[in-house]
């Protein structure tokens, strides 16, 4: 089955592509040939979800899915959630997100944070969301080389590593979007039988 995923962005492509397994081949927007930046307005990670998917699905027609997700920081009242992308710059400046995250949380003793994704689906006009959530907490320095975004500051509960020192593998079998992705997936299964 060929599905369009709202990103252009390889590391998501890749994650979601393993979860989704063999039996889905995922398509990008600018093979479909949407070239513009899909628009990301909304104030909440739903929001954004459905709007790219929306948008994708009435440029092309086609069945498609796009995610958004933010890391939610107890101590900073939910912060930087929905802006996680764009939490220090305009663009995707991981190192300068990062940095301000650690500035931010700097003296604070609860460094509890979460990790939260939705998937918004557009099947034949009709939506329907899937969430995945994983709890864990901030370290005070980066550490890793995998992954990317928040994932050298975050350890997930019940590890003592980060995202970014984990496998591709370890980190898609308990992050927030491989959970998502596996409740679109279980959903998307029970449909073709």
């Amino acid at each position: 089955m060929k599905i369009i995923f709202a990103t252009n962005n390889a590391h998501k492509l890749s994650e979601v592509q393993a979860v989704l397994g063999e039996g889905f081949e995922l398509v990008t927007p600018r093979m479909c040939g949407v070239e513009e930046d899909i628009p990301e307005t909304a104030e909440t990670l739903e929001g954004n979800a459905s709007q790219k998917a929306h948008y994708l699905y009435e440029k092309t027609g086609l069945d498609c899915f796009a995610d958004d997700t933010g890391l939610e920081v107890e101590a900073l009242d939910g912060a930087p959630g929905v802006h996680s992308a764009r939490y220090a710059t305009d663009g995707h400046d991981f190192a300068a997100n990062n940095r301000l995250l650690l500035k931010n949380l700097e003296g604070k003793e609860n460094r509890r944070a979460r990790f939260r994704t939705v998937i918004s689906l557009i099947e034949q006009g009709e939506e329907h969301l899937f969430e995945g959530i994983v709890e864990g907490h901030i370290i005070d320095h980066e550490s890793g080389e995998e992954g990317f975004g928040y994932d050298p500051l975050f350890v997930p509960e019940g590890f003592d590593r980060t995202f970014a020192e984990m496998s591709a593998e370890e980190k898609n079998a308990v992050s927030h979007r491989g959970r998502a992705v596996r409740k679109l997936v279980t959903y998307l299964h029970a449909k073709q039988q």
